[in-house]
């Protein structure tokens, strides 16, 4: 990948906070939700409930769709990413630390958080890693997409 479309997921993934993510029910169905997320370069953290049903689906299938995007009033504002990444979750005690921590971060004009953030033990943290990444940037052309595998 070269430099220029790299720092433009970068960009994509500074300016955003939250994105959709799909996971596979074990009916087979797909399940989108919607989640605040951070990212530590190309990978991505976010954060559920340890029971929900996000963190069974990834129990059994780590494979993970994602978009990110805003809606825009011009056709041909649309910038966004959608990717397919693995979802690991996060085990190892610092790292929870460090994904909380940079998923609060976030939200800096947050002044009163209504609830006290959560510990990496209280909720199902994962780490997400691209495979493929699609770079949606309409300026350069109708529905142009630019095409990242790592």
């Amino acid at each position: 990948m070269d430099a220029a479309l790299k720092q433009q997921i970068i960009d994509i993934l500074k300016d955003h906070r939250t994105m959709t993510v799909a996971t596979l029910r074990p009916d087979g169905w797909p399940q989108a939700t919607t989640v605040g997320y951070a990212h530590d370069g190309l990978t991505l953290y976010f954060l559920c409930g340890k029971d929900s049903q996000k963190a069974a689906n990834l129990a059994e299938d780590d494979r993970v769709s994602v978009t990110i995007d805003r809606d825009t009033d011009q056709v041909m504002d649309i910038k966004g990413l959608s990717m397919a990444a693995h979802a690991t979750r996060i085990a190892d005690p610092a790292e929870g630390r460090k994904a909380i921590k940079l998923l609060f971060s976030r939200y800096p004009e947050q002044k009163n958080i209504p609830f006290e953030a959560p510990s990496a033990e209280d909720v199902a943290l994962f780490r997400l890693e691209p495979v493929v990444i699609s770079v949606l940037d309409y300026s350069k052309g109708f529905a142009h997409t630019d095409l990242v595998t790592l």
